[in-house]
């Protein structure tokens, strides 16, 4: 029988333990790595009562932050589902951690997966980034007319479900596709932006937009498995902007 094993360095190890198991008492799997220490990941239980904690995970972590472990390192910033800073892996499903509610007496939380991780929930968002800029994600207009550009109720209607994307990866690091073609499929987050540029009825590139993205790898790797419109945080619905991308690849 064939045997698998991680790489040395990959492994998670058992972590430290903060406080201790009790009534009320929510217990938190963290993750905890940092590339300075040369040691492995490993995974830090924290117990908290939960009468002293808000409703969501960010709360949670937060609370650990500033009263358990200054060293837990993660990106935070409004709170509100608008930044999508705080974006990681709770209970085995990408998230904001801002919007997840504490609803379970035990709690893993990991950082985005399938992405270099920098410190603890900190993933590495640079390739993410340089693909959002692939896509020239602004108007663009070939008469640039010196008076407002101006857009009907109808279409801006068309906007709605894509201008809300936060950027926040979930959907992407959740693709299988984008798991093992990450430098070459744009992925469902930046696909959808992609798509909220080419309906934008003030924007004249449409047709360069499409050809932009007529590549075997750049959009057609995507084989609508569901996982990025399941787990989006803000409930919307990456696989059909992606669909209606490949619709106007043929009609346009």
């Amino acid at each position: 029988m064939v045997e698998l094993s991680l790489p040395r360095g990959s492994s998670v190890s058992k972590g430290k333990t903060f406080g201790k198991q009790g009534k009320n008492k929510v217990v938190f799997n963290v993750y905890r790595w940092n590339r300075e220490s040369g040691e492995n990941p490993r995974l830090d239980k924290f117990f908290i009562d939960k009468s002293k904690l808000g409703p969501m995970v960010l709360d949670a972590l937060m609370f650990i932050k500033n009263q358990m472990d200054p060293t837990l390192t993660f990106r935070r910033s409004c709170r509100e589902g608008i930044c999508g800073s705080c974006s990681m892996n709770v209970n085995g499903t990408n998230t904001l951690a801002c919007l997840k509610p504490i609803e379970d007496k035990e709690i893993n939380i990991y950082p985005l997966p399938h992405m270099r991780v920098l410190k603890d929930l900190i993933p590495d968002m640079s390739d993410f980034y340089k693909q959002y800029e692939s896509i020239e994600p602004w108007l663009k207009n070939k008469s640039n007319p010196k008076k407002e550009n101006l857009q009907s109720p109808e279409d801006r209607k068309k906007l709605d479900g894509l201008y809300e994307c936060v950027l926040c990866a979930c959907c992407s690091t959740s693709c299988p596709s984008y798991w093992w073609n990450g430098d070459k499929f744009l992925g469902p987050a930046i696909l959808l932006q992609a798509y909220r540029f080419i309906v934008d009825s003030r924007d004249e590139n449409k047709k360069e937009r499409l050809e932009e993205l007529k590549d075997k790898f750049k959009l057609y790797r995507c084989h609508t498995i569901m996982n990025c419109t399941k787990t989006c945080p803000k409930n919307l619905n990456p696989a059909k902007a992606i669909s209606e991308i490949k619709k106007l690849q043929v009609t346009s």
